[in-house]
């Protein structure tokens, strides 16, 4: 059996169980029966990551010293199309299956230049199955290479071979040119792999294509979109690189000294470069990438510098006098606030952990990473006083706080224990006890609050009422932010703690449910809490346990028939569909206090007619941009954002 073929174990009833159960899945046969184990998912995310894979193979020719421009291109018929100057794709016959290189490695699961050959020194994507992945999934794929003065060309229809190579002209450049239409679900065609209705977002792919352009220094990217009415270009290239992109992270925050410190080193064929600043800020901005790979939990490259940073920082204090002898060294969390930083390593043969490739493995990289950052680091604070003298102020200012909080977090558990109810006074519990079964609203007010109360089903849903607008905690320190009662009130109904006392596994709801009026105070109160939960609970979100209620903003009356609508493009709809003429009755829901319990219950609360958004962290660059942007101190960029985002605004209480 070909070594492409793939076996899978049916699970069948009764008591046969031979042979003729096992279902053999021919070249890319098997990664459309089970896409998510390629791309993770059918819906928006997989599709993206398709133009993911297109794209990490033309940085892969970068990294090998062939490429410096790629141009991105979503065309008017949402195809996307990624266009190189590498070398191209070998043209020549494959020595084992005799059929042209670039035909093995678009159609053969395990094919590639990345498979132990000397092709690539390093890569990232799906190690060699990208292009063979986004070609059977893909209704028609187009692929073209420039090399030795010709243009050669192959087409496919959903991984399968619709003619063999050929050439279609001559070229005195080379390169390669991938267009892809997606194999998207629809009336017209039901055998589609992607979920119905989807397309391409403009925001997500740049966000993307910028931390590409970041992390490969000098590679130029051009990003166009050409579909109707979205037509907008960006062409993303960087000199400085992981320089400009700390740069970034810090664009809404005001930097405590002018440039970033910066490490770059090679040792035993692992490439390693770091950059570091710290800001006024009171959380941390760490990212770290291996091959171009986000690892958004870290892994031994992070580990290597955290202990390099850490170690480098209390010598330079004991060294110095700073820090005395009666005071205990500064920890990792003292040195990483206020920190925005991008560790990236580049190795022959990264082990990830998981099959979202979200942490580095290999053992190795710590003490390579160590070695180099804390050589670099020692250097830099002897050679600019000033700059340390800075960064030790800050940290120190960290632990004070840190010892503070730990302080008020021990404070509030044994009054906790002494009191005979230690959940909030005005926290509705569920009498259910299964986390996950169980869901929280936190309410914008008494009144909202008392209608919820009654509205709700005792047995799951619990209610807690917030007084108004909770504390801005992208302005302050934990140490502060735990004598807030709001949030000290969250913090004790959910159980799961905070900070170092965080457990996820002692969530008591696995729904926490922000719901307030569908008015601009409202938008604005749920980004408080958002604010809180991304920068001190992250892991509700990255678990998916964080919600969004979504209220009407009209009823429409006729008659006896009542209709809700949740916007006003929802509500001049209903209104062609009924009829303008016989005057329907529309009341325009200020807030939620203005509706019954019955009412509240019908339209927000009740599982089987209610709708609710789920929050992602589906990029925490972007989200760590937004809720800087949005919360920091910095007005100027959040006036511009507002000013350029106007026109989403379609109604606003003023």
């Amino acid at each position: 059996m070909p070594e492409e073929d793939q076996v899978i174990n049916t699970a069948v009833t009764g008591e046969t169980y031979d042979a003729s159960q096992i279902q053999v899945l021919e070249g890319l046969e098997a990664v459309r029966k089970r896409p998510g184990m390629y791309i993770g998912s059918t819906d928006v995310r997989g599709l993206h990551h398709l133009v993911y894979e297109i794209v990490d193979n033309a940085i892969d020719e970068a990294l090998a010293g062939f490429c410096d421009h790629i141009q991105v291109l979503i065309h008017p018929d949402s195809s996307v199309s990624v266009r190189d100057n590498g070398r191209g794709f070998p043209v020549d016959d494959h020595p084992k299956l005799h059929r042209p290189a670039v035909e093995v490695c678009m159609t053969v699961l395990h094919a590639g230049g990345k498979f132990g050959g000397s092709g690539y020194k390093v890569s990232g994507g799906l190690h060699g199955v990208g292009a063979s992945v986004v070609n059977a999934l893909s209704r028609k794929l187009r692929v073209e290479v420039s090399t030795g003065g010709k243009v050669y060309e192959q087409e496919y229809t959903r991984g399968k071979i619709d003619y063999d190579l050929r050439v279609t002209g001559d070229t005195d450049s080379t390169g390669t040119y991938i267009r892809f239409w997606p194999d998207i679900r629809s009336e017209e065609n039901p055998e589609g792999i992607f979920d119905p209705g989807i397309d391409f977002d403009y925001a997500t792919l740049k966000t993307r294509l910028r931390e590409m352009a970041f992390l490969n220094k000098g590679v130029r990217i051009t990003f166009r979109d050409e579909r109707e009415g979205m037509e907008q270009e960006n062409v993303f290239h960087y000199e400085g690189g992981l320089r400009e992109f700390v740069k970034y992270l810090n664009k809404n925050k005001e930097v405590l000294f002018p440039e970033p410190i910066y490490v770059e080193g090679v040792k035993n064929m692992v490439m390693v470069e770091v950059a570091m600043q710290y800001n006024d800020s009171y959380s941390d901005s760490i990212f770290s990438f291996a091959n171009n790979i986000h690892t958004p939990e870290g892994g031994t490259h992070l580990t290597g510098f955290i202990q390099a940073l850490t170690r480098a920082v209390n010598d330079y204090g004991r060294r110095y006098k700073i820090l005395k002898d009666a005071d205990a060294n500064l920890k990792s969390d003292d040195v990483k606030e206020s920190l925005a930083a991008i560790v990236s390593v580049k190795l022959p043969e990264p082990q990830f952990e998981g099959q979202t490739k979200s942490k580095l493995g290999n053992s190795e990289v710590r003490s390579i990473v160590d070695s180099l950052v804390s050589e670099h680091l020692t250097t830099f604070m002897e050679e600019n006083p000033a700059v340390s003298r800075i960064i030790l102020d800050r940290c120190l200012g960290a632990a004070r706080a840190r010892e503070a909080a730990r302080k008020a977090r021990e404070l509030t558990r044994r009054k906790s224990v002494l009191e005979s109810g230690s959940m909030p006074g005005k926290l509705a519990d569920c009498s259910e006890r299964d986390p996950a079964k169980c869901e929280i609203f936190m309410v914008e007010g008494d009144s909202a609050g008392g209608s919820a109360k009654s509205g709700r089903d005792r047995h799951f849903q619990a209610i807690l009422p917030l007084r108004g607008k909770i504390l801005n905690v992208e302005k302050t320190r934990m140490d502060k932010m735990l004598m807030n009662q709001e949030i000290k009130n969250m913090i004790t109904a959910f159980g799961c703690g905070i900070g170092e006392d965080f457990n996820i596994s002692k969530l008591r709801y696995h729904r926490i449910v922000c719901m307030t009026d569908a008015d601009v105070d409202g938008a604005h109160i749920r980004i408080l809490m958002l604010t809180f939960f991304y920068r001190y609970m992250p892991e509700l979100i990255k678990q998916g346990y964080v919600y969004s209620a979504m209220p009407p903003l009209y009823k429409v009356t006729k008659g006896k028939q009542e209709w809700y609508v949740y916007d006003d493009a929802e509500l001049q709809k209903k209104l062609d569909e009924i009829g303008r003429d016989s005057k329907p009755e529309i009341q325009r829901y200020k807030g939620l206090g203005e509706m019954s319990s019955e009412q509240l219950w019908s339209t927000t609360m009740n599982p089987e007619t209610r709708t609710m958004k789920q929050f992602t962290l589906s990029d925490a660059i972007a989200a760590d941009e937004v809720f800087s942007l949005l919360m920091g101190d910095k007005v100027e960029p959040r006036r511009d954002f507002i000013i350029q985002n106007s026109k989403m605004v379609a109604d606003l209480d003023l």
